[in-house]
Order: structure tokens, then sequence, then C-alpha cells
């Protein structure tokens, strides 16, 4: 509980948070940003670690002068992109061990094969949407592997993708996040912009939802 407390305390006061970071560590301040978002998209096990809004929170920061915001923005993206290569190669190397039971009801090799063409037909689009939705840009390089999607496809949407989500949200703060009326109420802006990023995901989720009953009921 008090682990989910000082998270959540984390999330709610990112810009105070990394104020007392760059204070504290100085220029060891980067390479424990990259290992945050490296974790966060590398690593299965940590989807709960601050996505859009840290990066909001770092663009803004950048913008005081406490971090150089042309650094922040190449090393990220780095992370970023690492971080996906890692998950995905992870997800593929355990795939075969995972599917190897054509008898089980959920592990089995029809929905490895059936993900794999999926990712084939639709991968692109996932890869890159994935990336500007929390908890989903955790798991879907990890279920590209499984699926077995093809490294180069992956490849050339998980590039551009991981480019245009530390840009657009390190930029944002860059920008607008030291407006005095966001800097008052920046605890807002991080509800808003996890509100935003979840958006997508809860449509598509009403959306398959009402398909589902529509389908039901002509049946």
């Amino acid at each position: 509980m008090e682990l989910i407390e000082k998270l959540i305390d984390l999330v709610l006061h990112l810009d105070q948070h990394l104020v007392e970071l760059v204070t504290q560590y100085g220029s060891w301040t980067y390479g424990i940003l990259f290992l945050i978002i490296f974790c966060e998209t590398g690593l299965v096990v940590t989807p709960f670690l601050p996505g859009d809004s840290l990066l909001f929170a770092v663009g803004a920061l950048a913008a005081t002068g406490a971090l150089d915001v042309s650094s922040v923005v190449i090393l990220l993206t780095a992370a970023a992109i690492i971080g996906d290569n890692v998950n995905y190669w992870i997800g593929y190397t355990i795939g075969p061990r995972v599917f190897q039971g054509e008898s089980s009801r959920f592990f089995n090799r029809k929905h490895l094969e059936r993900t794999h063409r999926f990712y084939e037909k639709y991968g692109g689009k996932t890869v890159i949407l994935a990336r500007f939705i929390p908890i989903v840009r955790t798991f879907a390089p990890f279920v590209a592997g499984i699926g077995r999607m093809t490294y180069g496809r992956f490849l050339l949407y998980d590039v551009p993708g991981g480019v245009a989500w530390i840009s657009i949200f390190v930029y944002a703060g860059y920008f607008f996040g030291n407006i005095p009326i966001v800097k008052r109420n920046f605890t807002l802006v991080v509800f808003a912009i996890v509100f935003i990023s979840l958006l997508p995901a809860v449509i598509e989720y009403v959306q398959h939802r009402r398909r589902g009953h529509a389908d039901g009921s002509s049946s």
C-alpha cells in the first residue's frame, strides 16, 4: 500500500519530484530518465511507470534550463525504441515455448498464428497508436514478438512511432508546461494527459462491446 501511495504521489507531483531529481543527481538525471522510459517500454512487468505525463514534465523542466531539451529528446527516443525492441525480442523468444501446447485453451499455436495474421494486417497502425496509450504501449511490442510480426515491418512503424511519442510530449511540455495556469494546476494537467491518452482505448472497447452485442442480437 505504501508503494502505491508513493507511486501516486510521484505521478501527481512529477514537476516537483523532477526538480528534486535534478538537484540531487545533476547530469545523472538523464540516465535515470532513460532507464524509466526503457523499463516502461521494454519490460512487460512495469506498465505502471509514468510515460506521457513524465515526458510533459521533463519538457517543462527543460524549458527552465535545468535540462537540455535536444539531449532529452534524443536520449529518450533511443530509450523508447531500444525498450520496444527488447520487448519484441522477449516476446519473439518465449513465444514458441509458451505456445507449444496444441490442446491448451489459451496458449496454443492457433492463437499464436491468429495473432501473427492480425499484426501482419493491422500491425503498423497498432504499433504506432500503442505508443500513445498507457499500458498498451508496454504490451504491444511483446505481443508483436509473440505473434511473429516480421521484424523489419515492426521496425518500420516502431521507430517513427517512438520519435513522434517522445517529441510530441516533450515539446508540448517545453512550450506550454511553464504557462502560469498550467504550472498552478499541474496535477489537473497530469489527469488530463492520462485521460486523453486512455480515451482511444476506451472508445475502442465501447465500440467492440457494441459490435459484440449487435452480432449477438442478429444471430
